[in-house]
């Protein structure tokens, strides 16, 4: 099941001259251009080819970087300077940022090569990537169906062979769902662990940068990398960056070994809603990690009913805050028309703003408007910190959590798009990560009986991505691989 090749070994071909880097990049951008059909790039860098040029020389000499080569995409939600950052949305159509995100500087530092900007739900809000006004992306795995939300571009542009790993962005699993839609590995990391400076706000104190990729070792490859104290951001964490590429196996030391590794199961991610095809292939694995001497621990989570609602109060609430700014006064799409300055205001924000970004604005208002400041958004502020509770004392019990990461498999393109409802719970199982600010992954472990990719998720304690990492690495090296 797993074919794929870490970077780190194409690196040694290229070192060695057995891969041309240049053609490599050449290949990609030959095949972006193939598989144009599934949208799953906004704007391509051409420049890509003269990057490749110069960082094989670096290689060749001996001064290149840690990613030096490896060809990586980001969603158009991370600035790029003198590149175009729409955030997929008509109010942004033609802006071109000043300056570059911390996450992408740092990739660039180490010699990667940005190919391009992916495509995304209009401000990160989505859960299917039908919300772009660039229009959908479609799935590589059945062109019917969506690619998970609101970072599908980015999960495409990884499961279609685009690139080799990508950015995406999330504030309520619009990493790892879409990595389970695509069946990729996609992280999540602990907020505050990678800077948000650059990334184009949707809620703040929600929103994380975190990788897509086919290989756990890139993965962590492209986390130590982008991780890090950054000046130009107060919420980032100053803890030091373990080197997550050498954290991807059990210590000898039998104390923390697998044997000693406690993985909690809690009930209520696997009630009423969830596919049973996805429940059989997680049973399967659960099973699996039982014979390979993990322990499985049953946990509780008793306000993880509550999640959506919270999540949904919140979000909207800090996106009418972050998205006030968008107005057609200093920049971005302005209405020609208007007749005054309250009519730019309103004619500008009408016409630019897609339905799914207008119905969030809507709800945010709502909840901090005064009469229902109290009864919504201080309720939800206080039920974040109950779930924050659980996840602290389950992670007394348990190293890692395993749930799955979506309820279903990837659903038809303009199935749930009449019933946002159902669109919001289709991150129930994800969201309560981003309440917490801990970090999960997604892991793909197979495939239901249509084709379509099966995903699980790990989730662990803030800042001990390095554990999430070593089970992952277990599982792809010992179970998938071993998968037909």
């Amino acid at each position: 099941m797993l074919p794929y090749t870490p970077y780190s070994e194409i690196l040694e071909k290229i070192k060695s001259g057995e891969v041309s880097l240049v053609a490599r990049v050449e290949n990609f951008l030959e095949r972006i251009e193939k598989k144009k059909h599934l949208n799953a790039f906004n704007f391509i860098f051409e420049d890509a080819i003269e990057k490749a040029r110069e960082i094989e020389a670096k290689i060749h000499s001996g001064s290149a970087g840690k990613l030096a080569g490896m060809v990586i995409a980001v969603k158009d939600v991370l600035s790029v300077k003198d590149k175009p950052t729409t955030c997929s949305s008509n109010i942004l159509k033609n802006f071109k940022a000043i300056y570059t995100t911390t996450a992408v500087k740092k990739l660039i530092e180490e010699d990667a090569i940005i190919i391009g900007k992916t495509n995304c739900d209009e401000f990160a809000m989505g859960s299917s990537n039908e919300n772009s006004a660039f229009g959908p992306v479609l799935n590589p795995h059945d062109n019917t169906r969506v690619p998970g939300g609101s970072s599908g571009g980015s999960a495409v542009a990884v499961a279609a062979g685009l690139c080799d790993a990508s950015l995406g962005t999330d504030t309520g699993g619009s990493i790892r769902q879409p990595a389970a839609f695509c069946g990729v590995l996609g992280l999540k990391p602990t907020y505050g662990r990678v800077s948000r400076y650059g990334l184009t706000a949707f809620a703040s104190s929600f929103d994380s940068i975190g990788p897509f990729a086919n290989t756990i070792e890139d993965i962590a490859s492209v986390l130590e990398v982008i991780s890090g104290h950054d000046e130009n951001d107060s919420t980032s964490s100053r803890l030091p960056v373990p080197k997550f590429s050498e954290e991807l196996t059990f210590p000898k030391d039998r104390s923390k070994s697998s044997e000693n590794m406690k993985i909690g199961i809690a009930e209520e991610y696997f009630g009423e809603g969830l596919k049973a095809e996805i429940k059989d292939n997680i049973n399967q694995i659960i099973n699996w990690l039982k014979n390979n001497e993990f322990q499985i621990v049953p946990i509780h989570l008793p306000h993880n009913e509550y999640t959506i609602a919270a999540y949904y109060v919140l979000t909207t609430a800090e996106a009418s805050s972050n998205l006030a700014r968008y107005d057609g006064t200093r920049y971005g799409f302005r209405a020609p028309e208007a007749s005054s300055l309250i009519d730019m205001y309103k004619s500008s924000r009408s016409q630019a703003f897609g339905s799914e970004v207008k119905r969030r604005i809507m709800l945010g208002t709502y909840v901090l408007s005064s009469g229902y400041y109290d009864a919504y958004y201080r309720k939800a502020q206080k039920v974040r910190r109950f779930i924050k509770e659980d996840f602290d004392k389950a992670f007394n019990e348990v190293d890692v959590i395993l749930t799955p990461t979506s309820p279903t498999t990837a659903f038809k393109i303009d199935e749930k798009s009449s019933d946002p409802l159902q669109m919001y719970l289709s991150d129930i199982y994800t969201t309560s990560a981003n309440l917490a600010g801990i970090p999960g992954i997604n892991i793909p472990i197979g495939k239901d009986s249509s084709g379509l990719p099966v995903g699980m998720q790990l989730l662990a304690n803030q800042f001990e991505e390095e554990k999430l990492l070593r089970v992952s690495a277990f599982i792809q090296n010992n179970y998938l691989r071993s998968l037909k």
